[in-house]
């Protein structure tokens, strides 16, 4: 399903991490890892810049390298983009993520694991010194949905790692996004019995509900944003199960990793990136395109050289915004 037949093939490399920091994690997931690593055709990876690609929930970086039906994967979409010129040549690594919740955001947890860390000092090092790219200020992060969320929390958090980033969609503004989804997931915990009968009864399958897959993601936030390391599966409630009031020390440790709620204390690191990418569908079913927008005025007040955009999509099936940003990346890096 390749666009353009005549570009020339990068190679894929899949290198295998064997992580120290995600040993003996809470929720039991694998420590090895398979990070695939796109090498441009021509190239041996060494002196060029290095993207690293933050998938979206559920998914895990090899399902961005594989076969796409009616479109590219995005091995295929660089070949293209490299080949037309767009975009000069980049390594791009595609590490599994993956979680027994089904995904994580990037952050460390002590229920889900110390992601940040292990993207930076685990996955970043394996690549660089496999194939010489990257290296201070020629790093960038990118990625949809939740991984735009990490990517941009990891470009406030960790420029000293990271010198562009972009985010496509990423989760924030979060009383819009994530308070909406508490009364359907208190149902589900009240009809199953308990969070670890749901969670249980969801991985026993066979099949795997749509609607479910998403009552799992609720579960997986409060891992994320708000732990209880002796709760099931690390999981705790920031609302009240009988009356789905909002528990407000629970909430407040929710909110300040709402990205939206870290430019205001993180917003100077921001400054010190070569390149800032942030965009959103105007009619994101998330209701995302809100905390895009908070974000983006803040950005925009305290003089923070970024490109926003809103484009007339919603939040499914946007890899095409790939197309802007990632040559926007690459040409900043050098």
């Amino acid at each position: 399903m390749r666009r353009d037949h005549s570009a020339q093939r990068g190679s894929l490399h899949t290198l295998v991490l064997e992580s120290e920091l995600l040993r003996g994690n809470l929720l039991g997931d694998p420590s090895l890892r398979d990070v695939p690593v796109y090498i441009p055709e021509g190239h041996d990876g060494a002196g060029l810049p290095l993207l690293v690609d933050l998938v979206g929930f559920t998914a895990g970086g090899p399902a961005h390298v594989n076969w796409k039906n009616f479109g590219e994967n995005v091995p295929e979409r660089l070949d293209r983009l490299i080949a037309t010129g767009a975009m000069p040549p980049a390594v791009v690594a595609f590490p599994d993520c993956f979680t027994r919740l089904g995904g994580n955001q990037y952050i460390n947890s002590e229920a889900l694991g110390p992601w940040e860390d292990v993207l930076i000092e685990e996955v970043v090092p394996l690549v660089e010194q496999r194939f010489g790219c990257g290296g201070d200020g020629r790093r960038g992060v990118f990625g949809k949905s939740s991984g735009g969320y990490g990517a941009i929390v990891h470009a406030l958090r960790r420029p000293d790692c990271w010198a562009a980033a972009a985010c496509h969609s990423g989760d924030m503004g979060f009383e819009l996004c994530y308070l909406r989804e508490m009364p359907a997931m208190l149902r589900a915990i009240a009809k199953k019995g308990s969070i670890e009968a749901f969670i249980k009864d969801f991985e026993a399958g066979p099949k795997w509900k749509g609607d479910d897959i998403h009552l799992l993601m609720t579960l997986a936030m409060c891992a994320t944003y708000d732990p209880d390391p002796a709760a099931f599966c690390g999981v705790r409630l920031p609302v009240d199960p009988e009356t789905c009031e909002v528990i407000e020390e629970r909430w407040q440790n929710w909110r300040r990793w709402d990205p939206v709620t870290m430019a205001d204390s993180h917003g100077a690191n921001l400054k010190k990136l070569k390149a800032l990418w942030i965009d959103c569908g105007d009619v994101d079913q998330y209701d995302l395109v809100y905390g895009a927008r908070r974000l983006h005025r803040k950005l925009k007040a305290a003089g923070i050289d970024h490109v926003y955009e809103e484009f007339a999509d919603n939040h499914s099936a946007v890899d095409y915004r790939m197309d802007m940003s990632l040559p926007f990346l690459v040409k900043a890096l050098g």
